[in-house]
Order: C-alpha cells, then sequence, then structure tokens
C-alpha cells in the first residue's frame, strides 16, 4: 500500500471514528452529538453487501382480551401497548432469522391519549427503552415518532414499522 492510500484510509477511519460514529458490522451508526443522552441514532449508513428488509407496521396485543373490545382497558396505556408492539415485532424478526440489532431505522406513530389530545411519549419511551440503548441491545436505529389522529385497530395507541439491514452471505 502506497503511503497517499494509507494516508487518505487513515483520513477516512478517523473521520468516521471521530464523529461518534458505531460500526457494528460494516454498518454504521452516528451518535447524536456528545452529551445528548437520548437512545437513537443520528443516522444510519448501510453498505453495500447488505439487504434491507422493510418490516410491515406491528401493533399490540390487547392487554385484557375479556374487556370490552377496543376500548383503553382492552389495550392499556402506552407503555403497556408498546411493550407488546415489540414483544410481537420480537417474536416476528426471530421467525424470519432477525434481531432488534439489525434495525436501522423505524417510525413509531402514536395516537394521541383520548383525554389529553397529546401523545403520552414518556410511556412510550418507558416501553421503548427496555428494548433498545440496554446492555443486550446498544445497537440504535435512526428513529422518527410523530402522533398520528388514529390507527388502523380502533382505540390503538402505536403502531411501529422497521426497516432492517441483513448481510448478504456470500
Amino acid at each position: 500500500m502506497s503511503r497517499a492510500t494509507a494516508a487518505v484510509a487513515a483520513l477516512v477511519v478517523l473521520s468516521v471514528c471521530g464523529s461518534g460514529a458505531a460500526n457494528a458490522g460494516g454498518i454504521v451508526r452516528y451518535a447524536l452529538p456528545p452529551g445528548v443522552k437520548f437512545p437513537i441514532a443520528r443516522a444510519v449508513a448501510v453498505p453495500a453487501g447488505y439487504e434491507l428488509i422493510f418490516h410491515s407496521g406491528t401493533g399490540p396485543s390487547p392487554a385484557d382480551p375479556k374487556a370490552m373490545q377496543f376500548s383503553a382497558q382492552y389495550w392499556g396505556d402506552m407503555e403497556t401497548q408498546t411493550v407488546s408492539v415489540f414483544t410481537n415485532m420480537e417474536k416476528s424478526l426471530r421467525q424470519m432469522g432477525l434481531s432488534f440489532r439489525d434495525v436501522v431505522k423505524m417510525n413509531a406513530y402514536l395516537v394521541g391519549d383520548p383525554k389529553t389530545g397529546r401523545m403520552d411519549f414518556k410511556g412510550f419511551m418507558a416501553g421503548y427503552t427496555r428494548f433498545f440503548g440496554t446492555r443486550a441491545e446498544p445497537d440504535l436505529p435512526a428513529r422518527s415518532a410523530v402522533q398520528v389522529a388514529g390507527l388502523a385497530a380502533p382505540g390503538a395507541l402505536i403502531e411501529v414499522e422497521v426497516i432492517l439491514a441483513k448481510k448478504i452471505a456470500p
């Protein structure tokens, strides 16, 4: 390797490492600015050699199936529904040979609480942080969370869709 090539390679490594990027098997996850302790990635770069998998939206299972169908008691609060969504998604991903480690982008659709009209972001984060940003799952996705008027399942407060990246076998 020539000195010029080595210098360019060193600059690339320094630029990625110095930008707060975490590299897990070729995928680069850019950390938020220093001092920001929020469990999402600023951005995620997926290099050639990976396939992208677009997982449909996942909703919650009833928290109390014996309660009046589609009622608040039937679904549970935002935290309960969030845990249910990620539990359901984790099962689906396992069936496909994937895991949360493969998630590179997440869109969370949150319905406003009928009493306040505002999404319960705190409840969402309480459930989300049981699955992401943990010791067991330190790889964070780029993520958006938006409030929506409603979802296909009446009374449900959350639906989450993800994009995953899996290395293509040689």
